[in-house]
């Protein structure tokens, strides 16, 4: 069993800009790209930071408004400022040879909406999204049923395959049957948790002599 590699979802052709790319330039590539976001790149192609809309919005907030009551403190027109000066920085990055479910712990974690994704020398090679990490979960129930029954129940010592039925719809798993020992449960489930595109994991394995799931579902 393996947790598909973030390289597989990431985005590889990424749009990106330098630290003195100008604020003009920035919402035009945003506009004509249909994203929200930019990673600012030194001249090694490592990341830096990254430009976002609400970085952008926050500089045009700041600027002065003849027609409001208010008037915003003074800021620098929108075209000499620079990725540089607006981006979020450092930039939160995630390697090449990391996991999606890594990736959405980074992002959960770090409260961020994508993640760079570099090689091992720093170098930007892909840009990884919330959207991109939630595509394993439309996997099919097939393909989820499939890794369960082969590299799951088939690879815990002491667990027999047609022992243990397996039943997935909309990625909720519903295991039943039986096990050997009932220290095997609980491992087969938590295995089960953590396959692709699984949603939830219902347990109604028998364990021996009658005893009940400590942990019915999740």
């Amino acid at each position: 069993m393996r947790h598909r590699p973030v390289t597989e979802v990431m985005t590889s052709e990424v749009v990106r800009v330098s630290p003195g790319t100008g604020f003009r330039e920035i919402v035009a590539l945003l506009a004509e790209s249909g994203i929200t976001a930019v990673p600012v790149v030194d001249a090694d192609g490592r990341p830096v930071g990254v430009v976002s809309e609400a970085d952008l919005m926050c500089t045009q907030a700041a600027q002065d408004d003849p027609a409001g009551a208010l008037a915003g403190p003074s800021a620098p027109a929108g075209e000499r400022v620079t990725a540089g000066e607006l981006m979020s920085s450092p930039a939160v990055c995630i390697g090449a040879d990391a996991t999606v479910v890594a990736a959405a712990r980074t992002m959960q974690r770090r409260g961020v909406k994508r993640l760079p994704v570099v090689d091992t020398a720093g170098r930007l090679v892909g840009i990884v999204s919330r959207a991109d990490v939630l595509r394993v979960f439309l996997r099919s129930d097939r393909a989820i049923r499939q890794e369960i029954v082969e590299e799951v129940l088939g690879q815990v010592a002491g667990v027999s395959p047609a022992a243990v039925g397996v039943e997935v719809d909309q990625g909720r798993v519903v295991l039943s049957g039986s096990v050997d020992q009932p220290y095997l449960a609980p491992i087969v489930v938590r295995l089960c948790r953590a396959v692709d595109g699984v949603v939830a994991v219902t347990d109604r394995i028998d364990r021996p002599g009658g005893t009940a799931p400590a942990d019915p579902a999740a």
